[in-house]
């Protein structure tokens, strides 16, 4: 599990009440904004906006950390995918525009009707540094002015990957699951080429076909899509392990 520690810990524990033994190994570290400034002073006047867009569960923790203040009534909120609808519900937010179920990516939040037309409208997008610009490009096709938020970054743990590494070599690893084409990369730089060459090809579990290709790209023979929460990551991994070992949930 490829996971930022804290973000880890539901996923293992799931996996550990399907018979798995989880191995969390984080290849992504969520560190403070490089310019808190800027986004302080974005932060202030978000009265002004008349939609936000959380883009994951990171920019809804850290966006309302960096907020500090009741959220303004006149501000609409969208989420891309269920699980950053349920961190903004969580924190008190009964009304979210989201996309039931289907693939969590921005391609089917800007499918939703309520987003056709944004003629003079005011968004500002949660996010991290960096990213895809395919929303913010979306968006003002549709007569948006946006605004990025940019309220935390990624980084890459420094982490000693030569004992995992090493029993990926040995085929200990049974299976790794990644959320992100950055965790992906990072995955890779820390393991090295000979680590994902195993002589036991290792299958990788990903939430979104994005991802998975960035995985065949890297090399990684067999990669299952699994879906964008941690109840369907299980239950691809059980249902793999079930036909894969006489029966049993893992190996």
């Amino acid at each position: 599990m490829t996971r930022p520690r804290a973000q880890a810990q539901e996923l293992a524990r799931r996996v550990r009440e399907a018979g798995g033994e989880p191995v969390v190994f984080p290849t992504l570290e969520i560190e403070p904004p490089r310019d808190p400034a800027t986004l302080a002073a974005l932060l202030a006047r978000l009265e002004e906006f008349d939609l936000a867009v959380f883009v994951s569960r990171n920019a809804v923790e850290r966006g309302l950390e960096a907020l500090g203040r009741p959220w303004p009534k006149k501000v609409r909120v969208a989420a891309i995918g269920a699980g950053t609808a349920r961190a903004l519900a969580a924190r008190g937010f009964a009304r979210v525009l989201a996309p039931e179920g289907g693939r969590p990516d921005s391609e089917a939040l800007l499918a939703l009707p309520e987003l056709s037309r944004l003629a003079g409208e005011r968004v500002i997008v949660f996010r991290g540094e960096g990213g895809r610009e395919y929303l913010r490009e979306e968006l003002e096709a549709r007569g948006a002015r946006v605004a990025y938020a940019e309220c935390y970054r990624r980084s890459r743990p420094t982490a000693d990957a030569a004992p995992l590494a090493a029993a990926w070599r040995r085929g200990e690893i049974h299976a790794a699951t990644v959320n992100s084409a950055q965790a992906l990369a990072n995955l890779c730089a820390l393991l090295g080429a000979e680590g994902l060459r195993a002589a036991r090809p290792t299958p990788l579990f990903v939430p979104h076909p994005r991802v998975g290709a960035a995985a065949r790209r890297a090399g990684f023979v067999e990669v299952l899509i699994a879906g964008p929460g941690d109840r369907e990551m299980v239950e691809r991994l059980v249902a793999y392990f079930a036909a894969h070992s006489g029966g049993s949930v893992f190996q």
